[in-house]
């Protein structure tokens, strides 16, 4: 959506084409574990309908494409329609992961698209407990939702608190607090063994073998990024489709972007961001290099992204890691704010409630300033 809406912004005139294996329109998913779980919103439409036939772009919905032939330039689809194109652009975003050893069990719920949260929040309504496994910010942010709709939650994490593998585990911690302030009971530090019940989940073993009785489960254990279609194709992948500072993969005329695009920094840094705000700037300059023109934006600027979990946007800006030196500078209780610190340099922000403290660190994350001047300022 976001590299159409570029391509006509660039003044681009040629044919447009946006394949999609979903039925709805391009919509917005950081809502869905959010508003929409509520009930609060019943519609994330990005654009209506007329919007892509004023801009003259084909929109094929129901439509997944199956296979790529990078020599021929062409793409075949799930019902056996062949594409050709001059530039292809591979957006196919994330699929969650599951547990295979769970079975297939009704009330064991992931959130990816429209219709995930549709269907857990229609399990949420005669649901009197749940247990989430995994406290990244999928996991944290169905558990507040969750809480909101009034159904008793555990969130279980094996990491020694939530979001520990990104953000660190003395921030987690206050991640954490802000949830059992809520109700929620959070086990961090031990996993899943198994989980049980006849047709319906029933019950939620733990590594310990405490049972926990459950008539829903939310899985938020990660992601990995959709490349099986391209198997063979002369694309490489890597953790995410590997592709310079542009979006340019190893094959001739074709690019990703988002989620499953993994870009290479100007530094030989190699990073993939799975956040909604990281596309606009990569198609700013994608875009442009693909019509053969120059970008004058840089995407090696700090990756953005938040989280709204209860009455409290978290913000993160750059890329902090569990391994820096984290430096707790406000704390009500509450609300927070942090930096972090990687080889006497700011290497990221954190922060709950902060947002104009969080955003106003944008230019000495990206200049790699001492860490002193933000702890000095």
């Amino acid at each position: 959506m976001r590299t159409a809406e570029e391509l006509r912004r660039e003044e681009y005139t040629g044919p447009i084409t946006i394949l999609s294996d979903e039925a709805r329109l391009p919509y917005d998913r950081p809502p869905l574990t959010k508003e929409v779980l509520r009930g609060e919103r019943e519609d994330t439409t990005l654009e209506p309908a007329e919007f892509y036939a004023g801009h003259d772009i084909d929109l094929r919905l129901g439509c997944g494409a199956r296979s790529v032939d990078t020599a021929n330039q062409t793409v075949t689809l799930a019902d056996g329609t062949v594409l050709s194109y001059d530039q292809l652009v591979i957006a196919t975003g994330l699929v969650p992961r599951r547990i295979a050893s769970f079975g297939d069990l009704d009330g064991i719920r992931v959130v990816r698209s429209f219709e995930d949260s549709l269907a857990l929040r229609g399990d949420a309504a005669a649901a009197r407990r749940a247990v989430v496994i995994g406290a990244g910010f999928i996991g944290c942010e169905a558990a507040a939702s969750l809480r909101k709709l009034g159904v008793d939650v555990v969130l279980v994490e094996p990491q020694p608190s939530p979001l520990a593998t990104v953000l660190g585990e003395q921030i987690g911690e206050l991640v954490a607090r802000l949830h059992r302030a809520n109700g929620v009971d959070v086990r961090s530090g031990i996993g899943v063994a198994e989980v049980r019940g006849d047709g319906r989940v029933e019950t939620v073993v733990l590594a310990d073998g405490t049972e926990l009785p459950a008539d829903l489960v939310v899985l938020g254990v990660g992601s990995l990024p959709a490349t099986g279609w391209l198997d063979g194709c002369g694309v490489d992948v890597e953790n995410g489709v590997l592709c310079d500072l542009t979006g340019r993969t190893s094959a001739p005329n074709v690019w990703a972007v988002g989620d499953v695009a993994f870009w290479r920094g100007r530094d030989g840094h190699e990073v993939r961001v799975e956040h909604w705000s990281n596309v606009v700037t990569q198609v700013r300059v994608m875009v442009p290099t693909m019509l053969g023109r120059e970008s004058l934006h840089d995407v090696t600027m700090p990756p953005y992204f938040w989280s709204d979990q209860y009455d409290v946007k978290i913000q993160c800006l750059g890329e902090p890691a569990a391994t820096d030196t984290v430096h707790l500078v406000e704390d009500d209780g509450h609300k927070f704010l942090a930096y972090y610190e990687r080889d006497g340099a700011v290497s990221g922000v954190v922060g709950a409630g902060r947002p104009g403290k969080v955003m106003g660190a944008r230019a000495k994350i990206a200049a790699g300033a001492p860490i002193a001047e933000l702890l000095n300022s």
